[in-house]
């Protein structure tokens, strides 16, 4: 708790949600070029063979563990967002469930996100010693974490920002209106487990989305009485 000149005491605003959100919108962005930067070739897919996860992984240690490395990375950032947006929600008077939806979804993602990193630094250790049924399997649960779930999860944070956020007028309603469409087409996301077509929503429910998110940190307001000001 701090004072003001006027005598008022303020809570403590917590750390710079649009900031949080630019670190793990940069590091999601390195996680990608990192690595095709050293080894000229994409990670692996569930579509490659296991013969090509096993090339990549063995031909390219580095960039498969700095890959994972900076998508772990990413991860806490998303978290520290999701904590510092549910209480400026609840700040501002938000008592629907939008608040706890994006608080869910924030912290979902960045578990699962943690844990496909996590993943992926131990397949790029042991890729050698698993057999390739093994190595199919968990180059599969790495995309599943950290492509369809951690999106469906960020889904959930930027649809539990943008509805209040439409309806209370906390940020501009076009941003609101796009991050609605934005957490719609992460959630249809996840269709991809069936349809592969599907998959091309994740790359735009992750970098555009995390982009929105910052956008967000920086415009929704402090305390109730910036809000008029947005209306």
């Amino acid at each position: 708790m701090t004072e003001s000149s006027s005598g008022v005491t303020r809570r403590p605003d917590g750390p710079p949600a649009g900031i949080v959100a630019a670190v793990a919108l940069g590091l999601s962005i390195a996680a990608v070029v990192v690595p095709l930067a050293l080894s000229r070739a994409s990670f692996p897919t569930p579509a490659s063979t296991a013969a090509q996860a096993a090339d990549y992984l063995t031909g390219h240690p580095l960039a498969s563990r700095l890959g994972a490395l900076l998508t772990f990375g990413a991860s806490a950032p998303i978290g520290i967002y999701a904590a510092t947006v549910y209480a400026r929600l609840l700040r501002l008077g938000v008592r629907v469930p939008g608040p706890n939806i994006a608080f869910f979804g924030g912290i979902s993602a960045s578990v699962l996100l943690a844990t496909s990193g996590l993943l992926a630094w131990s397949l790029g250790e042991a890729a050698t010693d698993v057999p390739a049924a093994v190595l199919h399997l968990l180059l599969d649960l790495v995309f599943a974490l950290g492509g369809i779930g951690f999106v469906g999860g960020l889904g959930l944070l930027i649809a539990g920002i943008a509805v209040p956020g439409l309806i209370v007028r906390l940020i501009p309603r076009w941003l609101a209106w796009v991050g609605l469409v934005l957490a719609a087409a992460s959630e249809v996301s996840f269709l991809g487990m069936l349809w592969p077509g599907f998959d091309v929503l994740l790359p735009i429910g992750r970098f555009v989305g995390l982009l929105w998110l910052a956008a967000v940190g920086f415009l929704l307001p402090r305390t109730r009485h910036d809000v008029p000001a947005r209306q």
